[in-house]
């Protein structure tokens, strides 16, 4: 746990999964993406958590409440021979906007990431989020000459 500028940023456990589901489920209406089963984001987050597949970290804003989340998985980086993580999730609530929450979770991830040891963090944003690509170049991410592809498998 940590604090910056009157935001606390924690890990996410077991007790957490509610207000955790409920961020996820805001940001995946933020990127548009209507899961089927509303309980879904829920169950994902739980596996990801129980199994330690993901570190999904929370912040908390006195009298706002818990108004945003972050989850990274650990990979590795071939071209580095060390272990990488991807900041795959970053969300904050429209009510917790401007109070650093974004900035103290991205400054969290980093923190973990330099003490376990990782070569770097990836991200990736939507082109048109221009407020989260400021945020994240304010804190030293670059923007790479490289095309993202994916293939959907339904």
């Amino acid at each position: 746990m940590s604090e910056q500028g009157g935001v606390v940023v924690r890990a996410a456990g077991e007790a957490d999964l509610d207000v955790a589901a409920e961020l996820f489920r805001g940001y995946l209406d933020f990127y548009e993406v209507a899961p089927e089963d509303p309980g879904r984001p829920r169950e994902f987050l739980a596996e990801r958590i129980a199994k330690d597949e993901s570190l999904v970290l929370l912040a908390d804003v006195e009298g706002a409440g818990t108004v945003g989340f972050a989850q990274v998985y650990r990979g590795f980086s071939s071209l580095a021979l060390r272990p990488a993580w991807v900041l795959n999730d970053l969300y904050v609530t429209p009510s917790g906007r401007r109070t650093g929450a974004g900035r103290a979770l991205l400054r969290e991830v980093l923190e973990r990431a330099r003490r376990a040891g990782v070569s770097g963090v990836q991200l990736e944003t939507a082109y048109d989020n221009h407020v989260a690509q400021g945020l994240y170049e304010s804190e030293g991410f670059e923007r790479e000459g490289f095309h993202v592809y994916f293939h959907d498998l339904g």
